[in-house]
């Protein structure tokens, strides 16, 4: 089984580069981010089309999160991250699928430092701690993916020292990750690249793509009921060269199971 997170960054405007790599690479599973259209405007039937199922929760302009699948509709666990009912961004999608328990995450951006919006992710991050906590404890076969706006170390970011006080590289917001791995989940890239450079973003600016300027903020979290079943994984870096492509790569891992 291949499954695959790819944060499309507007999911109308880059459809076409969606759907030609959903052609490429036909993966089984599809967690998308930052949709930036709202619920009635998803593009269900091109999805169909391409031979997919849709569930997602929109977002008018911003956020929002999408699950693809190829054999049937996934059902719906939760569309929200428990832990505060005020929270009205779309940022979290949890479905059930054959067995399987995959949650779709966009976690906030968390810029400019410091301000609301650093204070927004730190909490939110809280409550993904929580929710990963209850996932993991239950022994079910649970994948957490998706962009995480976290550059775990040092390794994960080409230049580390530019990004020193950026909400995505903070102390706090690299333990938060850490903390989610002291629970005993599975970073699947370091897993299987655990010294190679892997990016999974490149900035619109300054020719970060052409130079290889990127950073790791898009991730694959196992649980350890999954984690042995562990076979591949990578990214798709070409489409990063795609003409109106999103500045984020697609990223994926092959399961030998489910």
């Amino acid at each position: 089984m291949k499954i695959a997170t790819y944060n499309v960054n507007g999911i109308n405007g880059r459809l076409p580069v969606l759907l030609q790599w959903l052609s490429e690479e036909n993966p089984d599973i599809v967690c998308l981010q930052e949709l930036k259209a709202p619920q009635e405007k998803f593009p269900e039937e091109a999805i169909l089309e391409a031979g997919y199922h849709a569930v997602w929760v929109g977002q008018k302009s911003w956020n929002g999160v999408a699950i693809l699948t190829k054999s049937e509709k996934p059902t719906v666990i939760r569309t929200a991250l428990p832990g505060d009912e005020t929270d009205e961004q779309s940022r979290y999608l949890e479905v059930k699928l054959n067995g399987l328990t995959v949650v779709c995450v966009y976690v906030p951006n968390g810029n400019p430092v410091p301000g609301e919006k650093f204070d927004y992710k730190l909490k939110w991050l809280e409550r993904l701690d929580a929710q990963a906590e209850l996932l993991i404890s239950s022994g079910k076969p649970v994948i957490i993916l998706g962009d995480f706006n976290i550059i775990p170390t040092e390794s994960d970011v080409y230049k580390p020292e530019k990004y020193i006080k950026d909400a995505l590289f903070l102390p706090e917001v690299r333990a938060a990750f850490q903390s989610l791995i002291d629970q005993g989940w599975t970073d699947a890239l370091r897993q299987i690249y655990p010294e190679e450079t892997i990016y999974t973003f490149y900035d619109y600016f300054r020719k970060a793509y052409e130079r290889n300027a990127g950073m790791r903020i898009d991730h694959f979290l196992l649980s350890p009921a999954i984690a042995p079943h562990l076979k591949s994984g990578g990214v798709h870096k070409a489409v990063r060269g795609w003409e109106k492509t999103s500045d984020h790569v697609p990223v994926w891992i092959e399961l030998d199971h489910f």
